[in-house]
């Protein structure tokens, strides 16, 4: 399976590590795009994110439009953009392909390819939902950094679990990262 990672400048180093090392470990070829807000954000809430994401795949930066992921002749299974800012999903929701996480997305929506955004963002106004509302009905997965609680977290990481975990379904990519419903 290949993916593409795009992660952005929205709080949440934690996911996009994870879930590139969760990638990694289902043998997925991973290309990842690090945008510069995204490297401005992780200094500050994980300064070993980027060291760990490199180890994960090939990775780009946010200009790097001669990517093969920017064109539609380029086989790829799915994009996802873990942490999306609220910039990103506009942008992206509007056709915009301004830098290669968003070229990335538009060339996932025009070739009808799997297209995850895990949007972290709260609270939401009116055009965030809009905007969100717009992808979903273009086939988008919206995928909102909103963990459960039914599994009983004990630490930070169980959150991040959660979420990776339901992205990780949301590709079918098998996994065991997160604990089950089970009634």
């Amino acid at each position: 399976m290949k993916i593409v990672l795009c992660v952005t400048g929205a709080s949440g180093a934690a996911y996009a590590v994870r879930l590139a090392q969760e990638l990694k470990k289902a043998r997925a070829e991973l290309s990842i795009v690090i945008t510069d807000s995204a490297k401005k954000v992780f200094a500050y809430e994980e300064p070993g994110a980027l060291a760990a994401l490199r180890k994960c795949g090939k990775t780009y930066s946010e200009d790097a439009v001669d990517a093969p992921f920017a064109s539609g002749s380029a086989k790829f299974d799915a994009v996802v953009v873990c942490p999306c800012s609220m910039k990103t999903l506009a942008a992206i929701s509007c056709g915009f392909a301004y830098n290669s996480v968003c070229r990335a997305a538009d060339v996932a929506l025009k070739e009808r390819k799997k297209l995850v955004l895990v949007p972290r963002e709260t609270p939401l106004h009116e055009i965030h939902l809009k905007n969100m509302l717009k992808l979903a009905r273009m086939g988008v997965v919206i995928l909102p950094a909103c963990p459960g609680f039914y599994h009983s977290p004990k630490k930070a990481g169980d959150f991040v679990d959660f979420i990776v975990g339901k992205v990780l379904d949301s590709l079918g990519v098998e996994n065991t990262v997160f604990k089950r419903w089970k009634s």
